[in-house]
């Protein structure tokens, strides 16, 4: 590509109140005001923080910040925990829907994720092949834990979980792992947001553990995986499961050594860790390949613009410039050809399809 493009890896988008079916309301699932002032589920309520929330608002911007195209994941409110199947099954499609038409209607600015739900894999893996062959996305979205049929909570790594990983990989899928529902787990009060704080990092580190034990980046070859948040506790967390591994062997019988999945090629992070320090380390500890700019907007923990959080869509990577962390090619690289590696890995002729389509005037 002559033309430095740039590409934001981890973006959302919700839809306008109209666009949500009535039963989504009805049931408590998920809804937004009319007003657009608030998005809601039964006994939960969050604010519209900007207005480019919704479709037009987000394409002006977009065109404002100079970014060429997103990649919209799935509504976090929309992993379907606790919902009954035919409720979940519906909530998901519709979700999934959503997000195919956004891409389909916006092709120059949107690539978009779908998501399925780990606790039902035979209708995970249906949904899969639907939300690919027939609607053609090639990110899938999965949350870092689920309940199962039985109320368990679980990590998405876990071994049950085997055949939707090896779909994706023969389909070539890139995934998302983002936290979310920390609060339904976590048996803590939930005050001073400290679940988005603090326990959505843990989440991400507790995902990346048994990523990593599993062995999964190895035994699924083509499935490439982005870390939301930078998976900012992994990073810092290293040397502590290292130590404890090596340590406690006993207790890691037929797992992998941590050491062997840092820096695999198909195991991406995100930039949205805040600070310099974070990035840094992310940078040393994965190998600058490995990282590509996700922006979390346009929620307040994203790099929205905000004088008051000293923030703009952007910024931790100018920081990062300036401090030589790392330099022009690498910088232009997290924007644009690292997002484009973690979406469609060594298929070069899906990369010159996604480029084609950034680049279109249509």
């Amino acid at each position: 590509m002559s033309k430095k493009l740039r590409i934001n890896g981890h973006s959302h988008l919700l839809p306008y109140p109209e666009d949500i079916p009535d039963f989504m309301r009805e049931k408590g699932i998920f809804w937004v005001d009319p007003e657009r002032k608030n998005m809601l589920q039964k006994g939960w309520s969050r604010p519209v923080t900007d207005s480019s929330f919704f479709l037009n608002e987000k394409l002006e911007w977009m065109d404002k910040y100079k970014i060429d195209h997103a990649v919209i994941l799935n509504l976090s409110q929309l992993y379907g925990n606790g919902l009954r199947l035919e409720e979940m099954k519906q909530a998901l499609r519709f979700q999934n829907d959503f997000n195919a038409k956004l891409q389909h209607d916006h092709p120059s600015k949107f690539t978009t994720g779908f998501v399925v739900h780990p606790g039902f894999v035979r209708g995970a893996l249906w949904e899969i092949e639907r939300c690919v062959k027939v609607l053609g996305m090639k990110l899938l979205c999965l949350p870092t834990h689920y309940m199962d049929t039985i109320g368990q909570w679980r990590c998405i790594f876990d071994e049950e979980n085997e055949p939707i990983f090896e779909l994706a990989s023969e389909l070539n899928l890139a995934v998302e792992i983002h936290p979310y529902d920390g609060e339904k787990f976590i048996k803590l009060q939930n005050t001073a947001w400290r679940f988005h704080l603090i326990w959505m990092l843990a989440q991400c580190a507790d995902a990346y553990h048994f990523l990593t034990l599993n062995g999964y980046a190895f035994k699924y070859p083509n499935m490439r995986i982005c870390f939301a948040h930078g998976g900012q506790l992994a990073q810092i967390n290293l040397g502590r499961r290292i130590q404890g591994f090596d340590g406690r062997p006993d207790l890691f019988e037929g797992k992998v050594h941590p050491r062997k999945s840092v820096g695999h090629p198909n195991i991406f992070f995100d930039t949205l860790v805040h600070d310099t320090g974070s990035l840094k380390l992310l940078v040393k500890n994965q190998g600058v390949k490995q990282v590509l700019v996700g922006l979390d907007d346009p929620y307040p923990l994203g790099e929205m613009d905000s004088e008051k959080q000293s923030s703009y869509p952007g910024k931790l990577l100018d920081l990062a410039i300036n401090e030589n962390i790392i330099n022009q090619e690498e910088y232009d690289a997290m924007w644009d050809g690292h997002v484009a590696q973690w979406l469609f890995g060594d298929n070069d002729q899906e990369k010159q399809e996604f480029y084609n389509r950034v680049t279109s005037t249509h």
